[in-house]
């Protein structure tokens, strides 16, 4: 059965976003029996005519709306710092201003109501997900909003905020210990097995329900469209679900196929190599594999790890192909753990700007895409989350030194690795009254 997701909000003529044509991607689903949504829809969406974009009659700014109303249509930044080093203008999408304080309420709110129009979500149901705790806190919000409840494994490295977040909106959420997605332990595999043997638990599917593409090729692509007016020459963002990129990637190259899109990625993760592959050999890549009764496409995984939650996987999800597999993304970039602290810092003492890590993660790659291209274009990227959200890691003096991080100038017009005298601890002091 295909499906049509429709938009949600007042509807403005296609010529306002350049009519372009909108994501159309066929998946036959294959995970029988597995409770997710997954196993009660073929994958087609069909191109529509509108798409949710700020409006002064409809928009949040002019009339009181609904939680779920007040997603999306969030500011879009300039970098003032890196406007400066670079002679770009370096823009970034403030997600944190979202009513869940993240990128993935956009993909929360599809998804539910993805599940809600094929009939897997009934009322009284309760959703089921594995999540490295923003799409859990999105969907847990949209759930309370709704009247479902919400189970939600998750990584039991992720930070405390974000578990204590996801309770506080009535969610349960059950720890798995951090295994390969092969060991069916995993917190992917253990939420599809809950979805599965209980009555009335779905599991929505963000990393294989294409709706996630589809709420940001709806939403995200088209206001960074208007936002810009029309004129960005680049853009970047890491990958976890592949929902960001699958979505922006592909609404930015049917407007713009000039348009330069770079995935940046973390370490340990092998999606950078799955691109570098992928574009310099023009093949696709992926190990078909099944775990636990469920189909996945593995990747090669290099060595290294991430201090970025939620981003940088070993496998190909149906929402990352829809980017890669299109010709959507051209090249891809490594960022380190320090390049990722360093930035988080720089961006708190020179931009007044709190965010995450994988927020930090893509500023970086804005910031050496922006080298790249050179003076006079224009580069956006997303900026996930808050850094509320990572008080007791990325911005806990002890968390960063157990694993030898110390946050540095970002910008050296030395090119030393010195840090400034008092640098952390000035700013560690300023915020949270550490040393």
């Amino acid at each position: 059965m295909a499906f049509r997701l429709l938009c949600r909000s007042a509807a403005i003529g296609a010529a306002a976003v350049g009519g372009a044509g909108l994501l159309h991607d066929t998946h036959t689903a294959t995970m029988q029996g597995t409770g997710t949504v997954s196993d009660y829809i073929t994958f087609s969406i069909p191109p529509r005519e509108s798409t949710r974009l700020p409006d002064p009659e409809t928009n949040s700014v002019h009339h009181p709306v609904s939680v779920l109303d007040a997603i999306g249509n969030t500011p879009l930044i300039e970098i003032k710092s890196l406007s400066k080093a670079t002679g770009c203008r370096v823009l970034g999408k403030a997600e944190w201003m979202n009513p869940g304080g993240s990128v993935k309420d956009r993909p929360a709110l599809y998804l539910v109501e993805h599940a809600e129009k094929t009939g897997a979500l009934r009322p009284g149901g309760t959703i089921v997900e594995g999540t490295g705790g923003n799409t859990g806190i999105g969907l847990a919000m949209i759930a309370a909003a709704k009247g479902y409840k919400c189970i939600f494994t998750h990584p039991s490295s992720i930070a405390a905020e974000k578990v204590n977040t996801m309770n506080m909106l009535g969610a349960e959420t059950i720890a798995c210990e951090g295994v390969p997605i092969t060991n069916p332990a995993h917190y992917f595999h253990v939420a599809q097995r809950i979805a599965k043997e209980r009555p009335n638990h779905v599991c929505v599917g963000q990393f294989e329900s294409i709706a996630s593409a589809q709420a940001h090729y709806e939403t995200t692509g088209p206001e960074i469209w208007v936002q810009t007016g029309g004129n960005i020459d680049a853009f970047c963002c890491a990958a976890g679900t592949g929902g960001t990129m699958g979505g922006v990637s592909r609404y930015l190259k049917d407007m713009n196929p000039a348009c330069i899109v770079h995935l940046v990625d973390p370490p340990g993760s092998a999606l950078f190599g799955a691109v570098q592959t992928t574009v310099k050999h023009q093949t696709t890549v992926g190990t078909p594999t099944v775990v636990a009764g469920t189909p996945l496409l593995l990747l090669d995984k290099p060595d290294g790890s991430s201090i970025c939650e939620g981003i940088g996987i070993d496998r190909k999800t149906r929402n990352f192909s829809a980017a890669l597999d299109h010709h959507a993304i051209d090249d891809a970039q490594l960022v380190t753990n320090d390049e990722v602290v360093d930035m988080a810092y720089h961006l708190l003492r020179e931009d007044g700007i709190f965010v995450g890590p994988s927020a930090a993660l893509n500023v970086v790659g804005a910031y050496k895409l922006a080298q790249q291209v050179g003076p006079g274009h224009t580069v956006v990227t997303i900026l996930c989350d808050g850094g509320d959200r990572y008080k007791s890691k990325l911005y806990n003096a002890a968390w960063l030194d157990e694993r030898g991080l110390s946050p540095k100038p970002f910008l050296r017009a030395t090119g030393t690795s010195s840090a400034k005298s008092g640098y952390f601890s000035g700013i560690m002091a300023a915020l949270f009254g550490a040393n």
